[in-house]
């Protein structure tokens, strides 16, 4: 990754981590809490790519691990956000900008329900059963709800900046950001900048009364029954 993507990533983590463990964790909302980190890590998934969300992901739940008031195994987020930020980059839209707001919703959805299904399922696996007596259904339930209404505020926005401060091209033309094509204008055409060189053209005493005339696929043909190339009498 470059030097400004990882400074952003870094600001945006840090600054949702402690919006998320110092405002919304003390809410106290039923169920689960909202995941500000989880958001801010599919937006830049879905901007870097998932080669970058992978490895934000990995620092962004790495630091979540470490911070107060954590009360789980160390590596347990890391291994979860690792996962989906991977996942959630595949899903990066090829011209760089979003047609809809139907995906991202999508993979925020998808994005809560796996973070909690592999959070739980890796607890089990080393034995860290914090948080069981809260019920699953009801965990994933109110992680996807409350995704969801924090996603439309949050996402965009750091797309936007992570787009901004990485000055894609493809961010800022969605078009191709050269504008013309080859039809039209200085492109092509009979008043365009490449003009064919006279093939057609006739030498001095190969005959008269002969003209050339477009034939099949484009190429010339003469209509004095002489083939285009190498007719002699």
């Amino acid at each position: 990754m470059r030097l400004n993507r990882i400074v952003l990533s870094t600001v945006l983590v840090v600054i949702a981590l402690v919006a998320q463990v110092s405002v919304l964790a003390r809410l106290h909302l039923p169920g689960a809490v909202p995941d500000l980190l989880l958001l801010t890590v599919l937006g830049l998934a879905l901007t870097y790519g998932h080669v970058g969300g992978c490895l934000i992901g990995f620092f962004a739940g790495l630091l979540a691990d470490i911070a107060p008031p954590a009360d789980h195994a160390v590596g347990r987020y890391a291994l979860v956000l690792c996962v989906i930020g991977y996942a959630a980059g595949l899903a990066k839209p090829e011209s760089g900008q979003l047609r809809t707001a139907a995906g991202p919703m999508l993979v925020v959805i998808g994005a809560a329900i796996g973070t909690t299904l592999l959070y739980a399922g890796v607890g089990g696996l080393v034995g860290d059963t914090a948080g069981a007596h809260v019920g699953l259904a009801k965990l994933v339930f109110t992680a996807t709800l409350y995704d969801l209404l924090l996603a439309p505020f949050v996402v965009p926005l750091i797309m936007a900046l992570a787009r901004r401060f990485d000055h894609d091209p493809l961010a800022d033309d969605a078009a191709g950001g050269f504008g013309g094509g080859f039809g039209g204008g200085s492109g092509g055409g009979s008043g365009g900048r490449f003009r064919p060189r006279g093939r057609s053209r006739t030498k001095a005493g190969a005959g008269a009364g002969i003209t050339p005339q477009r034939g099949l696929f484009g190429r010339a043909r003469f209509s004095g029954g002489m083939t285009a190339r190498g007719a002699r009498r």
